[in-house]
């Protein structure tokens, strides 16, 4: 064989490994039947009245690009709901979104906000919650539109611990990590 003929096989070797490691062991391998055991997560009851967020977004090097502590404020009438946010960054930025949730009696969840471009999908199913959607970032961030898959995960004390993933072209560009917890309630252990 040629040397032509080993590099295109190491590189489609190569290509393989890497879906392999995407689709079994990295944070896109998650399904929510991973998380069906456990405390029930429902969307209805933990986003309800005030909810204070505080968390951290890493750019592309994996280096603290942003921090955050947010207000929300969400409420509901029967499976539909809403969800006011204020997020005030550590730039001096202040950014504000609402989102309409709309769950199904299936635990499907449609998701929509003025910059989600079409609807957001996701699943409620025993200790989490699943939201995919396509965001559109604000003319001063680049106005990029990126891909999210958005985690949380309900712990043991009612807080909800959030990892969310952003990509473009199927290249990650930023990830967040952050706390939801209802505003009058002390951090754990107080």
């Amino acid at each position: 064989m040629s040397f032509i003929t080993y590099m295109l096989i190491g590189a489609a070797l190569m290509v393989i490994a890497v879906m392999c490691k995407q689709r079994y062991v990295s944070f896109w391998a998650q399904k929510s039947t991973d998380y069906a055991d456990g405390p029930i997560f429902d969307i209805r009851e933990r986003f309800n009245g005030p909810i204070v967020c505080e968390g951290v977004i890493y750019g592309p090097t994996g280096k603290v690009s942003s921090r955050f502590v947010a207000d929300f404020e969400a409420s509901w009438n029967g499976n539909v709901g809403t969800m006011v946010e204020r997020f005030h960054y550590d730039s001096g930025n202040v950014q504000d979104r609402v989102w309409t949730l709309t769950l199904g009696n299936d635990g499907n969840i449609k998701a929509e906000a003025p910059d989600v471009v079409g609807a957001g999908t996701g699943r409620q199913e025993g200790s989490a919650v699943l939201l995919n959607y396509r965001i559109k970032l604000s003319e001063e961030a680049g106005g990029h539109a990126l891909d999210v898959t958005d985690w949380m995960y309900l712990m043991s004390n009612g807080s909800i611990m959030n990892r969310s993933q952003f990509r473009k072209f199927g290249i990650k560009v930023a990830e967040l990590v952050a706390t939801m917890r209802p505003k009058d309630k002390a951090y754990a252990g107080e």
